[in-house]
């Protein structure tokens, strides 16, 4: 009777363990995808904002979430911070090297059900999401823009942008977008550069294309600590920013928290 009684406790103790827990220590499966997220410190249960982090390339979930720093800003603006896993060592979207044929879709329809998932299983408000990632996370980030603009609030892309050019078409309306890279990026300059049978595309391109896609005009300039922005805005209020900073290929995690307010200040969230 005594040996059942400790059998119990246990059981009691260990199902109260988050071994199965999903969370940020823990995978979110997916089916054969998984994501992991964190909720913001003091989260009392009424729905919250999100940010949906991209990796660069060979990253990972679990690899977004060992950054502290980024965590804690996230946290502090009190949002969730949920953190893709790409389908391979990097993001399967158009020509990206050994992916030059890929349409992005598995990509896309597993973003989109991460967004269904973490909703389901946390309260999280899916009107508040923004969209952000480096290196290849900001690649990732500008297919996501031109393929679902009104699943987000918004984009932050950081370091990166489409592999080989801008596409033809992109889906509208066009959605508020900032870009952030360094001056001196020598891994993703902002020229681009060859990889393999592919190459990085030209900031400069995707901009011309997304200030034509939504109408976009020049609204002024302002700077954040490093950052020197070029804004523009359009007739809808979305905002399109261009922002530089004199090094390389670097991430703050205070970008995110720049451009969670550029999209505030436009009345986007």
């Amino acid at each position: 009777m005594r040996f059942q009684s400790v059998i119990l406790a246990l059981g009691v103790i260990l199902g109260a363990q988050p071994a199965l827990a999903c969370g940020p220590d823990t995978d979110c499966q997916l089916g054969d995808r998984h994501y992991r997220i964190a909720m913001p410190e003091g989260q009392a249960g009424a729905p919250v904002g999100a940010v949906v982090f991209a990796h660069g390339y060979r990253g990972s979930a679990a690899a977004v979430m060992q950054n502290q720093n980024l965590r804690q800003v996230v946290s502090d603006m009190g949002l969730a911070l949920i953190a893709l896993k790409s389908a391979d060592d990097d993001w399967v979207i158009p020509y990206a090297p050994r992916h030059m044929d890929s349409d992005g879709s598995v990509e896309f329809r597993y973003v989109e059900a991460v967004i269904e998932d973490a909703a389901r299983r946390f309260p999280i408000d899916p009107k508040r999401l923004m969209a952000a990632g480096f290196s290849a996370g900001g690649m990732m980030v500008w297919n996501l823009a031109c393929t679902m603009p009104e699943r987000f609030a918004g984009f932050a892309a950081i370091a990166g942008t489409f592999w080989m050019k801008p596409p033809e078409t992109c889906a509208t309306p066009a959605a508020s977008l900032v870009h952030i890279h360094g001056t001196t990026d020598p891994t993703v300059p902002l020229a681009g550069r060859p990889i393999l049978e592919t190459r990085q595309g030209d900031v400069a391109d995707s901009l011309d294309m997304y200030q034509a896609l939504g109408g976009f005009s020049p609204s002024g300039e302002m700077e954040f600590e490093d950052l020197e922005c070029q804004n523009r805005r359009n007739a809808t209020g979305d905002v399109l920013d261009f922002c530089l900073h004199p090094g390389g290929h670097t991430f703050r995690s205070s970008y995110l928290r720049f451009a969670w307010d550029r999209l505030l200040a436009a009345g986007q969230l």
